[in-house]
């Protein structure tokens, strides 16, 4: 292959609270990378979420969470400009941004199959459409994704899968977990990256006051 499609760069986007990251996590970006060879993959904590209904963790502990948890990680950065922007955390700003960055770059938006089931509620998703290819961690096929735009929706970029092992491990629970008290230390570094763990343990996330 020649001409430009073929030196054009390939740059993921992996947003998300990451309160806290856990397993799933790190293994959804090593397969981003892997199976899009990727030549960089921005891992980007939510700053304001605007459809969080709960309180977020201190920026602070959720960005040092986010290093710890993808630090080692080939062609991964962690990003923390949403982190910075003052007002809602738009993902399309960040995209638009990355974009702007990396003129003739490819864009992968990297999403989890939650995420993509809501994606049209989204701020201005039909532009975020056009900009990156969406990436979702599912077993379903394009086809099925692609279906749950409905008919009436023409996708301007096609909708790819990423192949992952069934990971049933949500942030969630594991805030939960930690709040009653339900889990041991040795507990939480199987649910989450070792370092992640002891950070949790040494600042006393998730713990009901």
């Amino acid at each position: 292959m020649s001409g430009p499609a073929a030196s054009a760069r390939r740059i993921g986007m992996f947003g998300g609270s990451f309160d806290p990251p856990h397993q799933a996590h790190v293994a959804l970006a090593g397969a981003a990378v892997a199976q899009l060879q990727l030549d960089a993959l921005h891992i980007v904590p939510t700053g304001q979420a605007w459809h969080k209904a709960r309180a977020l963790s201190a920026a602070e502990h959720r960005l040092a969470m986010t290093q710890l948890a993808f630090g080692t990680l080939e062609r991964v950065q962690v990003d923390d400009r949403e982190l910075k922007r003052a007002g809602p955390s738009f993902t399309i700003d960040t995209l638009e941004a990355l974009q702007a960055e990396n003129p003739g770059a490819q864009l992968y938006l990297i999403i989890g199959r939650d995420q993509f089931a809501a994606l049209k509620s989204w701020h201005r998703w039909e532009a975020l459409l056009k900009i990156a290819i969406i990436c979702i961690a599912d077993r379903a096929g394009p086809a099925r994704a692609e279906a749950e735009f409905g008919p009436h929706v023409r996708l301007p970029k096609p909708v790819l899968t990423l192949q992952l092992p069934l990971m049933p491990v949500s942030a969630t629970d594991i805030r939960r977990q930690v709040a009653s008290g339900n889990t041991t230390p040795q507990g939480l570094a199987r649910l989450v990256p070792e370092p992640v763990a002891r950070y949790i343990e040494r600042h006393r996330l998730y713990i009901s006051p």
